[in-house]
């Protein structure tokens, strides 16, 4: 299954589970925007609930990975099984819903972000909590080594220059101008600053075209890189730029879960201000 599709290429996929991943870094909730309005007979998926563990110390991030058990049990019980297939959206082009979509490309499962998100669909919204889905069997896997990166492992090929960690934050964020809610300003020695909203056209909302996106991640470094690894704050908008790439005919960035926020939260660990590379 290809990582982006459109609102008109759902209808290849008559079985699969629509998932409504909305979240917001201002607090706002991600379930009152469901039960205003979702897309007919979307499941919502909790970013902090389903997607990320909890209590883990601040160096494993603000949404470190959750253990294989904890996620195949969440995606059970949002009747999504072994042969389920998943299209995901959010209201802000797959900044959110591309976690759920990298998650679970990574294990093997097909998913994919409709392009454009909520902004594509032109018909009426569904009110309420939806149906109550069927348990299925999720099958635990290990998040595969390949496809994730440490902090050691991040680190170092941010240092080698055949190596690309791509930084997702917004620039103010990644040169230290806006701490926000990071622990410190700043970003990782040696990270390239590559917004996640630079994949998106700014009139459509939706994805560049492949050719497009080939040659940002030219200009990035990231096409000829040996290594590329993708960070932000916690380890979800780095996502929408690890679905680009495969979009783009690419092989995807391996995702370092802990990101900038588990990264700072080490104070023996050096941060850079700064434009980077």
């Amino acid at each position: 299954m290809p990582p982006v599709v459109t609102l008109d290429e759902i209808a290849d996929y008559p079985d699969a589970v629509v998932a409504d991943v909305r979240w917001y870094l201002d607090g706002r909730d991600g379930h009152d925007a469901y039960t205003a309005g979702h897309l007919p007979g979307a499941v919502f998926v909790s970013l902090d609930r389903d997607l990320a563990a909890h209590a883990l110390p601040a160096v494993e991030g603000r949404h470190p990975l959750p253990t294989p058990l904890a996620f195949a049990l969440a995606m059970g019980a949002l009747g999504i099984g072994d042969g389920t297939t998943v299209i995901a959206y959010d209201d802000t082009g797959g900044m959110t819903a591309g976690r759920l979509v990298v998650m679970l490309r990574m294990l093997g499962h097909d998913a994919a972000l409709l392009d454009g998100g909520m902004a594509a669909f032109d018909g009426e919204l569904m009110p309420g909590d939806g149906a109550v889905p069927e348990h299925l069997d999720f099958t635990p896997k290990d998040w595969p080594a390949d496809r994730t990166a440490t902090t050691d492992e991040t680190i170092a090929i941010a240092s080698r220059p055949d190596g690309v960690v791509l930084d997702a934050r917004a620039t103010p964020r990644f040169t230290g101008e806006v701490t926000a809610i990071d622990p410190r300003p700043g970003h990782i020695p040696g990270a390239t600053s590559a917004p996640w909203s630079d994949v998106l056209d700014a009139t459509t909302g939706r994805f560049k075209s492949p050719d497009e996106l080939r040659e940002h991640y030219a200009r990035l470094g990231a096409v000829d890189a040996s290594d590329v690894v993708g960070s932000c704050g916690s380890g979800v908008s780095t996502c929408i730029n690890i679905i680009a790439m495969e979009h783009a005919g690419l092989r995807p960035a391996r995702l370092y879960a802990a990101s900038f926020s588990g990264y700072a939260a080490d104070a023996n660990r050096d941060v850079e201000l700064g434009p980077g590379r």
